[in-house]
């Protein structure tokens, strides 16, 4: 690991004029100051574009494409990405100013690891918190803990990745749901998973965000199921427990939406014969 390492963060963002302002900032008032910021803008309609332009810095490196979707620009940014390490972020959200030393300190002191990750602080749309946080309770390798959904080390897009020979770092750009699991399972196998109790994120929940989409949630967990039993060599037991994972998660979140409950029955049966 070199002293100074440089740092690429990759953003894809569609129609957020209304935050990427605030979240370009947050990246730009990092104190780890060696980084370039990677801006995928995936066929806005909004002002997006005229926003990114606002904001004039060398670090930034702006790149268009028709709407693909977030995993199509996320793979356009790291066939450009230049950092020995890197991670991701999104449009609405906010990076705290010390997300990426915390992150890169762990790297320095442990040199065997290969992804660190870190304390997410849960923000409604004005940035203010809403009492709620997650943080990993993981350390060593994570596959087999991402192969049961585990959210012990698996957040969403908040791990900083070590940069390494061989691997191919590219999303499956078929997910519009899981798309995270899918990339971290196909890059994590015989590499090791640390943690910082610092926050690295603060997540902006808004409504009808593709995580409050539990259809396409659902669809995305299916095809991630048999990513997973055709591409990945995984003994039947621990298929089936992902299966079971999977049917609970699914179950609970439109068991407690107001909006279908009575979908929460239909979906087990349905993962029943998946």
């Amino acid at each position: 690991m070199q002293l100074n390492p440089l740092v690429s963060i990759i953003m894809p963002t569609y129609n957020s004029e209304k935050f990427i302002f605030e979240a370009i900032n947050s990246i730009l008032n990092q104190t780890y100051t060696n980084f370039e910021l990677l801006i995928i803008n995936d066929g806005s309609n909004d002002h997006t574009m005229e926003i990114i332009h606002e904001v004039p810095d060398d670090k930034i490196q702006y790149f268009e494409q028709d709407n693909k979707g977030v995993s199509k620009a996320r793979n356009l940014g790291l066939s450009n990405m230049r950092g020995e390490f890197f991670c991701f972020m999104d449009a609405d959200d906010v990076m705290p100013s010390n997300s990426i030393m915390s992150r890169l300190q762990i790297f320095q002191k442990q040199p065997n690891i290969s992804f660190v990750d870190g304390k997410v602080v849960y923000m409604n749309e004005e940035m203010l918190p809403i009492g709620k946080s997650y943080i990993p309770s993981f350390k060593g390798y994570p596959y087999n803990e991402l192969l049961q959904v585990s959210n012990s080390c698996c957040f969403g897009n908040t791990w900083m990745i070590k940069r390494e020979m061989n691997i191919e770092y590219k999303f499956n750009e078929e997910l519009t749901h899981c798309e995270d699991l899918c990339f971290y399972l196909s890059i994590s196998e015989g590499r090791k998973y640390d943690f910082t109790i610092n926050e690295v994120l603060h997540y902006r929940i808004i409504k009808n965000s593709a995580m409050s989409d539990f259809s396409g949630l659902e669809n995305g967990y299916k095809k991630l199921y048999h990513l997973v039993d055709t591409e990945h060599n995984i003994n039947w037991k621990k298929l089936l427990y992902m299966k079971y994972k999977i049917i609970r998660i699914m179950t609970l979140s439109y068991l407690f939406d107001k909006k279908s409950p009575l979908r929460s029955i239909r979906v087990f049966f349905r993962y029943l014969f998946l």
